[in-house]
């Protein structure tokens, strides 16, 4: 077996805007491995929030490869979790489903996949620019919402419900909130109908939530990447996104799943802004999930070929010319 490795750029449809910053294009990675006449594919999003760039995970990987790689298995306890880990993992899937002739859903003995409604996600922008965004995707039945701290917030998620009255929504605060504001803002926000709202304080300094009163339900997505993470989380949140550059990968990402609602946590996958490959096995992971935010091809000016399908039923699971 060997692999190849590849620095890929995708242009994102406008600029997308978090409270830490403005993109304009997204920066993959891909692997294939390659053995005989079998190819698999994955695709990861370094993420500098976590201390990753594209020449860090491409080192990561290369390295890995050098050292005579192994299996799926091997990869789990040898790579730390993190963006590198989930290309190599997803490619694993990918040619183990290839060399055997069956789905990647066969071989970890789920159910067959079906589409999910997945969230579109408005970035940070005026008030007036998000109505206007949410005008056009209010055919949409599931708005995620960018806020960013400020005294603009509430005016911005009323401008929004002026312009998709008839869609749920919920809101990403990255980290930009204090528990004051969350306890202030939290009942206008369940007026406005927001279903929840992720990673309102700061991953590192979450300790405020701790037998806090949510009756806005709280998700963990900067303070929520393994199994491991997951016994700092209890108690103070009502959810956990999953996100396979987080976990390192679809292995990870299917055990955190039934630890998490073992644990009595209810379940959102989402994602970092990537192509439809890196959101392919994402779909498998999001099979029954209370929220799934897999909208990062919607957000792209282009995508592979093929490409997911996304209609009105949800982002649909795989063909086989993508992966899996």
């Amino acid at each position: 077996m060997r692999g190849i490795v590849r620095r890929e750029l995708f242009p994102i449809a406008g600029v997308f805007t978090i409270s830490r910053g403005s993109r304009t294009v997204a920066e993959v990675v891909s692997v294939e491995l390659i053995d005989g006449p079998h190819r698999g594919m994955g695709e990861c999003v370094p993420y500098p929030r976590y201390g990753e760039t594209q020449e860090g995970v491409i080192e990561e990987i290369e390295n890995w490869l050098a050292s005579g790689g192994g299996s799926r298995m091997a990869l789990q306890s040898e790579m730390k979790p993190g963006a590198a880990r989930n290309a190599l993992d997803c490619a694993f899937w990918d040619l183990e489903a290839k060399r055997a002739g069956k789905r990647v859903w066969e071989l970890a003995g789920l159910a067959t996949p079906g589409p999910e409604i997945t969230a579109y996600t408005l970035s940070l922008a005026s008030p007036e620019e998000m109505e206007a965004k949410a005008r056009e995707n209010a055919h949409r039945p599931l708005l995620k919402i960018k806020l960013g701290g400020g005294e603009e917030d509430i005016v911005r998620l009323r401008a929004v419900r002026e312009g998709a009255p008839g869609a749920k929504m919920i809101v990403d605060a990255n980290e930009g909130w204090t528990l004051d504001l969350y306890t202030e803002i939290a009942p206008t926000l369940l007026e406005l109908g927001v279903a929840m709202v992720e990673q309102p304080l700061p991953a590192g300094d979450d300790a405020p939530l701790l037998g806090a009163r949510r009756p806005l339900p709280v998700c963990a997505d900067e303070a929520a990447h393994d199994r491991e993470s997951l016994k700092g989380l209890t108690g103070k949140y009502d959810m956990i996104n999953i996100k396979l550059d987080k976990t390192g990968g679809l292995t990870e990402a299917l055990a955190l799943r039934e630890a998490a609602r073992a644990a009595g946590l209810k379940v959102m996958v989402g994602c970092m802004i990537g192509s439809s490959l890196a959101m392919a096995p994402a779909v498998l992971a999001a099979q029954g999930a209370e929220f799934t935010d897999l909208d990062g091809p919607l957000l792209l000016a282009r995508d592979r070929r093929p490409g997911l399908l996304f209609d009105e039923r949800g982002a649909h699971p795989p063909a086989t010319e993508l992966w899996g």
